[in-house]
């Protein structure tokens, strides 16, 4: 049995996907939205001179990093996940920023996004991370508590203090691009690791005993 797939594109809003199975003829049509449309369907639409953002009033990172020859050379790139580099830009795009308050502008859907939109990011880490440079530097990590100084607070002013970190999860989508069903994972994932935890490291912040934990999080 012979079976062909044919894409028609009608107009500048829609595009109908025609199916043609078996030896009799059977044709199914979906219309689908230009929003819809493959990134590959889409970049033959407009030249990427056309798609180039309006940025003079934005103050950003991404704003300032992101340039005409650059966007050209990234705009048809996509990541293993479909993460494409209008994404990636596109919050910044929509929230020009404060005069006196330089935000990032930008976001990674992936962990492959760092590698395939590099010309991008590593400029945009650079000018938020005060001159690191992820191509040339590495950051020093330290996790012997033994070298803090200063660690004790006056308690009649403090009453906690916390050391908040995150980690992405190798192999799934980061949080701008993640499905339901990949939220789920990490979800199960976190759960699965955590329950693992014992002795010091396992507790309940409302178990009492505990620093207190339950007077603490009352006095809170």
């Amino acid at each position: 049995m012979a079976n062909s797939f044919t894409r028609l594109i009608s107009g500048r809003n829609t595009a109908v996907l025609l199916a043609s199975l078996g030896a009799g003829t059977m044709a199914t049509g979906l219309l689908l939205s230009e929003n819809n449309l493959a990134a590959e369907a889409k970049k033959k639409l407009y030249p990427p001179s056309s798609d180039f953002p309006d940025l003079r009033k934005h103050n950003n990172c991404m704003a300032s990093a992101l340039t005409p020859a650059i966007y050209s050379r990234l705009r048809d790139k996509v990541t293993p996940n479909n993460w494409t580099l209008d994404q990636c830009i596109q919050t910044g795009v929509d929230n020009p920023g404060h005069p006196f308050i330089k935000t990032v502008g930008c976001v990674a859907g992936d962990e492959e996004s760092y590698e395939v939109f590099a010309d991008l990011f590593d400029p945009v880490i650079k000018d938020r991370h005060n001159g690191y440079d992820p191509r040339t530097m590495i950051h020093p990590t330290d996790l012997d508590a033994s070298k803090i100084t200063s660690g004790m607070f006056d308690e009649r002013y403090v009453l906690s203090s916390r050391v908040r970190t995150g980690r992405s999860i190798r192999g799934l989508s980061l949080p701008p691009a993640c499905s339901r069903a990949e939220r789920r994972e990490v979800e199960r994932v976190a759960v699965t690791a955590l329950a693992g935890l014992k002795g010091d490291l396992a507790w309940a912040l409302l178990q009492p005993g505990r620093h207190d934990g339950a007077g603490a999080a009352a006095a809170h």
